[in-house]
């Protein structure tokens, strides 16, 4: 099962990539995506049963959603620190709480987080997340958490965990 959802992602990914219907380009596809799914299959979806519960995808289509608003708001905050005179930020690196289980699921919040304009996730230690983030708002753990990660842990885990 793990080898047959990486062989289907794999394929997925292909198609999206080349982005042709071509015979030739169909046929590579198959064939890249059956080797990677033979050679590297084992270290991929430890519970690859996941991969067919169609809930998961609608909480991937809203994370997707949540993510691109996200992104969009964070580039105008940037923007905005950026442009203005007084260059209005206090950076610093905040260590964040994880409720996360799964090493996929932390490794997309960390990737969201990063993708996001002003924050950066430096590393990840035991069940906490260390941050740079262009503008602290608060000395509160709690509320830096729910500010940093509270925007995307909550569907990564609907999705992956």
């Amino acid at each position: 099962m793990q080898r047959f959802a990486l062989f289907i992602i794999s394929y997925i990914f292909w198609l999206l990539l080349t982005w042709s219907a071509e015979p030739g380009s169909i046929i590579a596809g198959l064939a890249v995506a059956g080797l990677t799914s033979v050679f590297f299959g084992r270290y991929f979806f430890q519970n690859a049963g996941k991969f067919i519960q169609p809930h998961r995808y609608y909480w991937l289509i809203i994370y997707l959603f949540i993510f691109t608003w996200e992104c969009i708001k964070a580039n105008f905050d940037v923007a905005y620190r950026v442009l203005h005179p007084r260059m209005p930020i206090k950076p610093g690196i905040v260590r964040v709480r994880l409720n996360l289980r799964s090493p996929f699921a932390r490794t997309m919040l960390a990737n969201s987080i990063t993708m996001t304009p002003g924050t950066i996730t430096v590393d990840i230690v035991g069940d906490n997340m260390y941050v740079h983030w262009i503008y602290i708002v608060s000395e509160d753990p709690v509320e830096y958490t729910r500010e940093v990660s509270g925007r995307f842990e909550n569907y990564i885990k609907k999705i992956f965990e």
